[in-house]
């Protein structure tokens, strides 16, 4: 039987990771919250709200904050101050192949490569969103009406992929053949980068916030309804023409979903609180958290797909092992 874990964080939980073997809880207060054995240990990062975080590649915590500093901190809880934008909010950053970080403070993002090197990249509308390409120093940038895809190495324009609407977060496929966006106008839009076709992804009700890649890549999986919405990437048009699965289907709203790294199952967090996990095969269920308490803000899996963090918004989180 699965084991959990529960710390009350008394934050909002913005964020969750494992840096290597330790989990991570990134707070609204800007506190990161260290778990290390039975306690949660904090670490003054940020002089006001985390917005956003990420893992580099030598499992380091990569935050903005609204107080636009870019930090990096270890699971020993060193802290490192990568920049300082003032009097800007520090609203999305990234990491990438090659230990490449970005970072996007409303018009202009920063790409900053392994060796050093900066380059800004600015844009005529905020930075809805950043994500890199699995390989290569290619970005795109969620935007007004769009993504730009940028050559962060080199001083090329952006490739443009135009559709209409509020364009919120983005992410590339695992082999980097497709890119896809979620909206503001409660949809995903994909975008098929070798002949540049539309992938229109509808019928959300709510705006889905949340995407995570399954194993191998086969499906993306999402958020804004009452289930986990999986759309089929394996197929040589993507998901036009194709039926979603949907899993772990309730009356109240999925917030989070995160596809476990080894096996297409995916872990789904609801409105009232509820963590579950459910096999794509079969539907099979497993719930670890019953309802009670706030929405669930984050979900992530350690490397293994042994242990599963979660957070909620009213700073309740917690580890189960399986």
């Amino acid at each position: 039987m699965p084991s959990i874990q529960e710390f009350p964080l008394g934050a909002f939980v913005v964020d969750t990771a494992f840096l290597g073997e330790t989990p991570v809880f990134a707070l609204g207060n800007g506190v990161l919250r260290v778990v290390k054995g039975n306690a949660a240990e904090p670490v003054g990062v940020h002089r006001g709200a985390i917005l956003e975080a990420a893992v580099t590649a030598d499992n380091r915590l990569l935050t903005g904050g609204d107080d636009g500093l870019v930090a990096l901190t270890s699971a020993e809880g060193k802290v490192e101050h990568l920049a300082t934008v003032e009097r800007k909010w520090i609203e999305h950053v990234a990491v990438g192949p090659g230990g490449a970080i970005a970072y996007s403070s409303g018009k202009v993002a920063t790409v900053r490569t392994g060796d050093g090197r900066e380059r800004k990249l600015e844009l005529s509308r905020s930075v809805g969103g950043l994500a890199f390409a699995p390989k290569g120093l290619r970005i795109a940038i969620a935007r007004y009406d769009g993504v730009d895809l940028w050559w962060a190495g080199t001083d090329q324009p952006p490739q443009a992929l135009q559709w209409k609407g509020a364009h919120l977060g983005v992410t590339f496929s695992l082999d980097g053949k497709y890119v896809v966006s979620s909206m503001q106008e409660n949809a995903l839009h994909g975008w098929k980068l070798d002949d540049g076709k539309d992938m229109r992804m509808t019928g959300y009700p709510a705006k889905p916030k949340s995407m995570s890649w399954s194993v191998k890549g086969r499906f993306l999986a999402s958020s804004g309804t009452n289930a986990a919405i999986l759309w089929p990437f394996h197929y040589k048009d993507g998901p036009m023409g194709r039926q979603p699965l949907q899993l772990g289907i309730r009356d109240v709203q999925a917030t989070r979903v995160a596809c476990h790294p080894r096996e297409e199952t995916v872990a789904i967090g609801y409105q009232d609180g509820i963590v579950m996990a459910v096999r794509f095969s079969d539907g099979n269920e497993a719930r670890f958290r019953r309802a009670g308490g706030s929405p669930v803000s984050t979900l992530r899996w350690d490397s293994a797909g042994k242990r599963l963090a979660f957070g909620c918004e009213d700073g309740a989180a917690g580890i189960v092992t399986l």
